[in-house]
């Protein structure tokens, strides 16, 4: 789902479905309270603009995506390798937001994941978790209207995944 933004009658931001052309990639979501453009006489919680980068909406996807049970792992076979690397390395921190993709608008997001399930569970349950968790997450937090979530299952983890590989046949 693509999404724009446009004034309303009132002067105020409305987030709304628009043509792929006017994606909004890249911006930081921008919260605008009621009466935002109040002055002196508003009250102080509502005087000025909160934004939020795409990032803080992809860490508490990731997040909230990971807190789902059958959820082995987040992102693409490469981005989870470079991930094993890089949380590797002394000082690296682990990426929550890997395999988590936006997009916002003023008042709307639209999420993409894709996800490693544990072999066994049921694929359409989990995902449904993985909806349900996300979407209360993300609007608690932010305040954005959630409009959907996609999400691409990219592999099955399985339980001999886990062990050391086989002993060299030569030493």
């Amino acid at each position: 789902m693509a999404l724009n933004t446009s004034s309303d009658p009132g002067g105020g931001p409305v987030g709304q479905a628009g043509p792929p052309e006017n994606r909004s990639r890249g911006r930081d979501a921008v919260v605008v309270s009621p009466g935002a453009s109040g002055g002196a006489g508003a009250a102080p919680a509502v005087r000025g603009r909160t934004t939020i980068a795409d990032g803080v909406v992809e860490k508490i996807a990731g997040m909230a995506a990971r807190e789902v049970p059958g959820v082995h792992a987040l992102g693409g076979g490469l981005a989870r390798t470079l991930g094993a690397v890089r949380d590797r390395v002394p000082g690296g921190r682990p990426n929550v937001g890997r395999g988590v993709r936006v997009e916002v608008g003023e008042r709307q997001t639209a999420l993409d994941l894709d996800i490693v399930v544990e072999y066994g569970v049921r694929i359409p349950e989990v995902a449904g978790e993985v909806r349900e968790n996300v979407v209360a997450a993300v609007e608690r937090m932010t305040g954005l209207e959630v409009v959907e979530v996609n999400i691409a299952v990219n592999d099955v983890h399985l339980p001999d995944d886990d062990e050391e590989s086989a002993p060299a046949r030569v030493e």
